[in-house]
């Protein structure tokens, strides 16, 4: 069982100290987490630690996964995407999908618990079909920055049935919507199989058996194949880079149950880089398997995120944690986890000349690479580590608690 206990090497005395003295004052509270998937994805990793620890230090902590259909998550991928700003149809067929969906799922799971906290935009009008008696919260971890109008006028009374709003940055702090809005930063856990330390010879073997060759640097990717990671994009910064030194670039990806989108652009992005994967320069890796993911980010050169959207993105939070250097879009979350020039480089997402240089940059220079890959790791422990995460949930439960 994972005990906070464990952290104490990590992050020290205070913080675990710190953890316990909140947390006693929430002994046998009871508190719900509610998301669309338990596989792939940030908000089902961070999900799996977390729920953990909250029961470790004495909160009752449940987590439910709404049970959809391919059609709804078609649907939902639409609106997630809308939210982000692209276009829509918002048909009434869409629409009642939606909610029929999350009223049959509300019929399965009776709430008597002190706080419940439903993420992201598939679960969202849940509230709806519920006789609410204790504080509900609403955690969208994507970028809302600038959302389609019409999904946002359609999904904007269902969040002020909420009693506050959880985002990850400033940046998407909404004017128009009169309820409390907390930024809580996501965050890794050290010592998960995707982040705990491992050593050169296990690095060896994982890169044996999946034949991943070493004699080229390696620039990597790891994200899902979305339209907003860009992994088109990618290739491009990928191309002008080869054209001043040999290098070789890994996509390693998943694909969560609730994105139907990923195999249709994973085909798209294959044929596109046709002529690299011939000569093996282009790899597409299955990233299931988290020591996999832990020895990539650790021995590429460069770990890239080249999005156009973001919520936040984990993966440059996990390959600072590593010491690698990145290269990362100066948009949504990131800039609040990369500091520019400093732990990596923040480029604009459409400047490809831009993001070869920098790429160029680190490749070139030593020396540099390891200073950022050193100052990132400060950076990461002193703010993006699953206990602070902890820490922040604790302390909005005691909020809710001296209010309700």
């Amino acid at each position: 069982m994972k005990s906070v206990d464990e952290y104490l090497p990590i992050v020290g005395e205070k913080v675990i100290a710190n953890i316990y003295k909140k947390a006693y004052r929430l002994v046998n509270k009871h508190i719900l987490h509610i998301n669309s998937t338990g596989l792939g994805g940030g908000v089902a990793e961070i999900l799996n630690n977390l729920v953990l620890l909250m029961n470790d230090v004495g909160i009752d902590t449940g987590w439910r996964v709404l049970l959809g259909t391919s059609d709804f998550f078609s649907v939902t991928k639409k609106f997630h995407n809308a939210l982000q700003g692209a276009s829509i149809n918002l048909s009434l067929n869409k629409k009642n999908l939606y909610l029929d969906l999350n009223d049959r799922f509300s019929r399965f799971n009776h709430l008597d618990h002190d706080c419940v906290i439903v993420h992201d935009p598939q679960p969202l009008p849940l509230i709806k079909f519920y006789r609410k008696k204790q504080p509900w919260i609403w955690r969208c971890h994507i970028d809302i920055s600038k959302p389609n109008k019409e999904i946002w006028s359609y999904i904007k009374p269902f969040i002020l049935r909420y009693d506050m709003m959880i985002i990850s940055s400033q940046r998407f702090r909404k004017k128009d919507l009169f309820l409390e809005q907390r930024i809580i930063h996501p965050s890794i856990d050290p010592l998960s199989p995707k982040n705990m330390e491992i050593s050169d010879d296990i690095i060896s073997k994982i890169f044996k058996k999946f034949a991943i060759p070493t004699d080229k640097p390696l620039i990597t990717q790891v994200s899902r194949f979305d339209p907003w990671k860009d992994p088109e994009g990618v290739l491009k910064v990928f191309e002008t880079v080869k054209e001043k030194i040999d290098c070789r670039l890994v996509y390693c990806y998943n694909m969560p149950p609730d994105d139907p989108e990923g195999f249709a652009i994973y085909s798209k992005i294959e044929r596109r880089a046709k002529k690299h994967l011939a000569k093996g320069d282009v790899l597409f890796i299955l990233g299931d398997n988290q020591i996999l993911v832990n020895a990539l980010q650790r021995k590429s050169s460069v770990i890239l995120q080249k999005s156009i959207r973001e919520g936040f993105g984990l993966t440059l939070t996990e390959a600072q944690w590593k010491q690698t250097p990145v290269v990362a879009s100066n948009i949504g979350g990131i800039p609040e986890q990369v500091i520019n020039n400093k732990t990596g480089f923040l480029v604009e997402p459409d400047d490809i000349v831009g993001w070869a240089e920098r790429v160029i940059t680190l490749l070139k220079d030593k020396k540099l690479a390891q200073e950022m890959g050193s100052n990132g790791k400060k950076f990461i422990k002193d703010n993006f580590l699953i206990t602070r995460h902890l820490l922040d949930y604790l302390t909005l439960m005691l909020d809710l608690s001296d209010r309700y």
